[in-house]
């Protein structure tokens, strides 16, 4: 039969794309119909056998027998002469079942199904890897690097799906050759035309919760539970954990003894520093626990502005605030607390707007951001490690320092 070709190379795809026989029928039938739908118009009166298994086809039209000369609808009415021909005994008003062979339809007609066919099954086959992976966003995935763009790196799996990882979602510290295996979480899965778009992430906070889950058999259990995770990738994170059970130290068990619990976590996030602290619904203590190495003396907490003045020794602040303020912001996101630090045992300070005839607002904001908002917690630092902190040069800084030396000479 001509269909032969066509059902092998449909075949191939069944094999290929596992698609199970129930709908690999319905595909097949459904190509089929629209098919014969642009050709007679209509496809109500044809009967499609398939078995796809065997390669067999076939493709029969139902038409009513009429009086010569008195066919108004080709496709639902055949002339008595001509289905005398097919079966001499037919009469007027008999039904007339007659094979309709693929050659039939036309080469144009043949190709284009072809065509339709191999568009439905990938069509098929995309939406079951979206279902597939839409169900796994938010967990743990690994695949290999096949190529690395300025912009991402493209993964396959071992199914070969694609997964896309963003430059915005790699750790700073990342470095790929192809081949290498990369862990992350899936983000977000979506469809761009009939292709799935499955995006990695290594920078999501979700990710080192899972990393946590993966490791840390209590957190696995449910024994330990997360309450939070805020990251700065690459640089630094702090971690809530809680437990039900009074006997279970939560930061002991996430740490491990001398951190050998962690350490794979760290070396996975490319030696991220990560904090563990234990909740608490008592926020002062939450806020305190928070600004860890810090040691807080006091704390004087606006509910309704969600902001806290935190006081602490001038030695305290530069640990509270943290390399380029990643600590205090950390801790700000992690309670959901606007952190303002304030020295104790600082009267002779002064606070940077007054010096706002002396130096630009613009600058004070670039130390303001990192928690510096007194001449003393500038001048206690020194300029190299206040241009990493901020966005400020050196020169502008050295300006800085000797207006606020002089107020202080004077």
């Amino acid at each position: 039969m001509e269909n032969l070709a066509l059902i092998d190379s449909f075949s191939e795809f069944k094999d290929e794309k596992l698609i199970d026989r129930v709908t690999l029928m319905v595909i097949l039938e459904e190509v089929f119909r629209n098919t014969l739908k642009r050709k007679f118009g209509s496809d109500d009166n044809f009967d499609i056998i398939i078995n796809p298994d065997k390669g067999d086809l076939e493709i029969w039209r139902n038409r009513i027998v009429v009086a010569d000369g008195e066919v108004e609808d080709p496709n639902q009415e055949i002339e008595l002469t001509a289905a005398q021909k097919i079966e001499p005994d037919f009469e007027v008003g008999e039904d007339v079942s007659e094979e309709v062979k693929l050659i039939d339809l036309g080469r144009r007609s043949i190709l284009s199904l072809r065509q339709n066919l191999i568009a439905k099954i990938y069509e098929h086959d995309s939406n079951n890897i979206f279902k597939h992976f839409k169900e796994l966003e938010g967990d743990l995935y690994t695949a290999e690097v096949h190529h690395i763009r300025s912009r991402e790196v493209i993964l396959l799996d071992d199914d070969g799906n694609e997964l896309i990882l963003p430059k915005d979602r790699q750790i700073p510290a990342d470095f790929y050759r192809k081949g290498d295996n990369v862990r992350g979480i899936i983000e977000s899965v979506e469809l761009r035309g009939n292709k799935p778009r499955i995006i990695l992430s290594r920078t999501s906070p979700k990710f080192l919760e899972k990393l946590f889950e993966q490791e840390i058999p209590e957190v696995f259990d449910g024994l330990i539970t997360i309450k939070k995770a805020v990251r700065i990738p690459g640089e630094k994170a702090k971690v809530a954990v809680d437990s039900y059970d009074d006997r279970i130290d939560p930061v002991g068990a996430c740490v491990g003894m001398k951190g050998s619990r962690i350490h794979g976590i760290v070396r996975e996030l490319g030696n991220e520093n990560i904090d563990v602290i234990n909740y608490t619904n008592n926020i002062q203590l939450f806020i305190t626990r928070s600004l860890s190495p810090a040691k807080v003396n006091s704390l004087k907490i606006n509910e309704e502005a969600k902001r806290v003045q935190v006081f602490l020794n001038p030695e305290e602040v530069s640990k509270a605030i943290g390399k380029g303020g990643h600590n205090i912001r950390l801790a700000g996101q992690l309670t959901g607390y606007e952190i303002d630090v304030y020295r104790e045992g600082a009267e002779e300070d002064v606070e940077l707007t007054e010096f706002t005839d002396e130096i630009e607002s613009w600058v004070i904001d670039e130390f303001k951001k990192v928690g510096l908002d007194t001449a003393k917690s500038i001048l206690e630092l020194e300029v190299s490690d206040l241009a990493k902190r901020t966005d400020l040069e050196e020169e502008t800084i050295l300006e800085v320092f000797k207006i606020l030396k002089e107020e202080f000479e004077d």
